[in-house]
């Protein structure tokens, strides 16, 4: 066995020849995505707005463990792709959406995050428009749905979600320690029928969502090419869970955005300048 001295003197290529990989225990590594958008439900009477709300994708696993029970959309990266090609694979594979931006969220790594080994996630996060893309559930996912995300915050140290589609609805709760960084600042109080920790990640994507659009142009992503200020500042408002005073936010994002001739044409409104 050679000595720490006699290993500075030998090439890196006699050094990798010789190298036992099997010598430190291996990881393995997932992906997990955070898929956000806003939709939009008519009321039934024209004289009122559309009704908007946050929405986030998930997949129902079909396999164990947790079989059945609702998880963000993911899997395992693959020896011969990098992360990011996973994120995308995964995301085209369980729901059929692609071609979509996401960004790097953050990395999760508690230990006992998943029972069957050690497994480390990086987890994305894309804002998107509500389109026509038709979803379907693939490979290891029983069901892909959109659900309906509202939250509180309860003082400053606990987070409450609720997730809700047309059949179900999924709880939970979240303890916060400011005192901490990353994913320790969060604990899982209550699951909510939700797979491994994606509690915690929902939890974290939201916080960071809820930052984010203060200081960067990441709601764009959300609107159409044309919108009335009004309806940009009720996605703002839907995001950052409370109402904002009008003069105070067309003077804040006066310069992100261009006025136009175009003109809203819905029945029973006055007309709006896009």
């Amino acid at each position: 066995m050679e000595t720490k001295e006699e290993k500075k003197h030998i090439s890196e290529k006699d050094f990798l020849k010789n190298y036992n990989p099997s010598e430190f225990e291996r990881p393995s590594v997932t992906v997990d995505n955070v898929i956000f958008s806003i939709f939009e439900t008519k009321t039934g009477n024209y004289r009122k707005n559309p009704e908007q709300n946050l929405y986030l994708l998930l997949i129902q696993r079909g396999e164990h463990p947790f079989i059945n029970k609702w998880a963000l959309p993911g899997g395992f990266v693959r020896i011969n792709e990098s992360v990011e090609e996973s994120a995308y694979r995964e995301l085209k594979e369980e729901t059929n959406l692609e071609n979509i931006y996401m960004e790097q969220l953050y990395t999760f790594g508690d230990v006992g995050r998943d029972p069957r080994m050690r497994i480390i996630s990086t987890a994305y996060m894309a804002l998107i428009k509500q389109g026509n893309t038709e979803l379907k559930a693939d490979t290891d996912a029983r069901a892909v749905s959109w659900f309906k995300l509202t939250y509180e915050f309860l003082g400053n140290d606990k987070l409450k979600i609720r997730l809700e589609n047309e059949e179900t609805v999924l709880n939970a709760g979240l303890i916060l320690d400011n005192k901490k960084r990353g994913e320790n600042r969060i604990k899982i109080e209550e699951n909510g029928e939700l797979a491994f920790d994606h509690a915690k990640i929902i939890g974290y994507a939201l916080m960071r969502l809820r930052n984010k659009i203060e200081y960067t142009n990441l709601v764009f992503n959300l609107m159409p090419e044309y919108f009335t200020l009004t309806e940009l500042q009720k996605v703002y408002e839907i995001i950052l869970g409370k109402e904002l005073i009008k003069a105070n936010f067309r003077r804040k994002i006066k310069d992100l955005v261009v006025e136009t001739e175009k003109f809203s044409d819905e029945a029973g409104h006055r007309p709006s300048r896009l």
